[in-house]
């Protein structure tokens, strides 16, 4: 008994404090953020919609496939992800290249206008009754940021079970992590809310990260939203991607629920194809005519 006791006492003091794994994740989420700011993935993005009230919705079906990246507006500290859809159930999106060039070349008259844009432009092809730009597989993950942590409660939850939507998800293994992982749960306080609802009032958000302590790397993380009129979940998954060195986002899982029009929305987005692109500048030097002999 009594070396038990000494083993456990000494177990328990090597034990990081919650402090100290938030530290961790911190600076685990703005090395992530850089190492990712150089990477593309492609998404598989599916959405179905069903309403129990009115009208059926049509259409109740969605694919997109996009290259999901990693941007950081001009004069602006905060990355924002942004999903270039390129097609729609099969259908490849004609004005693509007149979007980009309008989205990242024309000048915006502020940081914050021009994040505006990303996200309404990484929205525009949702399906459904429920506007939302809160579905990206990072959205949650900057709230372990230093700007961001303030605006939380943290606190070690006893809950380890994940709370997908469906049977299929544990059963692809994407949601499942090992015993040393911490299970920290977060709830928003700061005002006004990073999400707002329809005529601006704070709608805080909540759920959970499984963090390994030692490291701070985050292997899923859980996102709850809502208030009176509608409620939001978003699922995501990371694991090791060999090629690129660090962990990246292979699954989202996504629900929402609109309670005036009994609308439902689920989602499923797998990511592969990861790969780092490199931007090349062209440049075209005109050779001066070659004056003719007299």
């Amino acid at each position: 008994m009594v070396v038990a006791s000494l083993w456990a006492t000494r177990v328990s003091a090597q034990e990081p404090s919650l402090a100290e794994v938030l530290g961790r994740a911190a600076a685990y989420v703005a090395n992530f953020n850089r190492e990712l700011s150089g990477i593309v993935a492609e998404e598989r993005y599916v959405q179905t919609w069903a309403r129990t009230k009115g009208v059926p919705p049509h259409p109740n079906r969605r694919e997109l496939v996009s290259d999901l990246m990693l941007v950081k507006p001009a004069a602006s500290d905060e990355w924002v992800h942004y999903r270039d859809v390129f097609a729609v159930d099969g259908v490849p999106i004609r004005d693509r290249a007149e979007r980009l060039t309008r989205l990242f070349l024309d000048p915006s008259p502020s940081a914050d206008a021009q994040i505006a844009r990303i996200d309404q432009e990484s929205a525009r092809h949702n399906l459904g009754d429920i506007p939302r730009t809160l579905n990206t597989p990072l959205f949650a993950l900057q709230f372990l940021g230093e700007r961001y942590q303030p605006r939380f409660t943290f606190k070690r939850a006893a809950d380890r079970k994940p709370s997908v939507g469906t049977q299929a998800a544990a059963d692809t293994g994407a949601f499942r992590v090992s015993t040393e992982v911490w299970v920290v749960q977060y709830q928003e306080v700061g005002s006004p809310t990073i999400v707002g609802s329809a005529d601006n009032k704070d709608v805080p958000t909540r759920g959970r990260f499984w963090i390994e302590p030692a490291t701070g790397r985050v292997l899923m993380s859980e996102l709850r939203v809502g208030d009176k009129d509608r409620n939001g979940a978003v699922d995501v998954s990371y694991q090791s991607e060999p090629l690129m060195g660090l962990l990246v986002p292979i699954e989202m899982r996504e629900r929402y629920e609109e309670r005036r029009t009994r609308s439902r929305i689920e989602a499923v987005a797998a990511y592969g194809r990861f790969r780092r692109f490199q931007v090349e500048v062209t440049e075209t030097i005109d050779t001066p005519p070659v004056p003719e002999p007299r």
